[in-house]
């Protein structure tokens, strides 16, 4: 961690700035995305692989990536929830990893919708200031363009939570939140959606929305998810398309993020 400390950014000029999207780029998604970059600091913090040098660490990342796309390319699957059992799996972290890995092929876009709206974390991750979220979207009819964030990443576009929700279990399984998740699923071929979920075993959020997406990676957290806690996640999802599991914080061979 020192070595990546050593290197923070000390000054970044587009940090928190916020700014209009070229007409001609990003034609795939919405062309009135607003971008915000964050600082390199914050994504070394949070262990966002942009943050970094390419090296093991990354590589790791475009491994799972690889893996993922060869899957979800021969099942014609496009959207992805992310899981675990339980807390603190690293499910927010994966997701957002993951997305980058995937929006880096040239060919790809990557739409990464925060749904842990009991907890949310991904803009939290990017260091991004929402305005409005999926929340707002789903009960005031907040406009997508108003909402959508583009953490100055190429082919990346990534939808906050927004405020907390109650009754977010409901929300997720609603007319509207179906009817959105097949306009994103259909509206560009190339575009990989990611759903960061809460829980499965702590929220019924995950398991509620899931038949609504083609298959869910399940996280676990080495030395803390217990066989019994994966027996009973692998139960509530035998009849959902499980694309894999991910080992994560895994103690043995462990790639340290490091920026050399």
């Amino acid at each position: 961690m020192n070595s990546i400390e050593t290197i923070i950014e000390k000054t970044n000029p587009l940090a928190n700035k916020t700014k209009a999207l070229p007409e001609d780029s990003e034609q795939f998604l919405y062309s009135q995305t607003r971008i915000q970059a964050s600082t390199k600091k914050h994504l070394q913090e949070n262990r966002i692989v942009s943050g970094f040098k390419p090296g093991p660490w990354l590589e790791s990342y475009k491994m799972l990536r690889t893996r993922c796309l060869q899957i979800m390319d021969t099942n014609n699957w496009t959207t992805l929830a992310i899981t675990s059992s339980g807390n603190k799996a690293g499910n927010s972290l994966t997701a957002a990893n993951l997305a980058i890995s995937i929006s880096m092929e040239l060919d790809r876009s990557v739409l990464l919708v925060d749904a842990n709206l009991h907890n949310p974390s991904i803009c939290k991750l990017f260091g991004l200031e929402p305005e409005a979220g999926l929340s707002d979207y789903l009960l005031h009819d907040t406009p997508l363009k108003e909402i959508l964030i583009n953490p100055d990443m190429d082919r990346l576009v990534i939808l906050p939570a927004g405020k907390e929700m109650i009754n977010a279990t409901e929300m997720l399984r609603s007319p509207k939140m179906i009817r959105l998740v097949s306009e994103l699923k259909n509206r560009y071929p190339s575009r990989i959606v990611i759903f960061d979920m809460p829980p499965l075993l702590s929220q019924a959020d995950t398991l509620g929305f899931s038949p609504y997406v083609d298959c869910v990676l399940l996280i676990v957290d080495e030395g803390h998810t217990k066989t019994d806690e994966l027996k009973r996640a692998a139960t509530l999802l035998k009849d959902i398309n499980v694309l894999g599991t991910v080992l994560n914080k895994a103690s043995n061979n462990k790639i340290k993020y490091q920026d050399n």
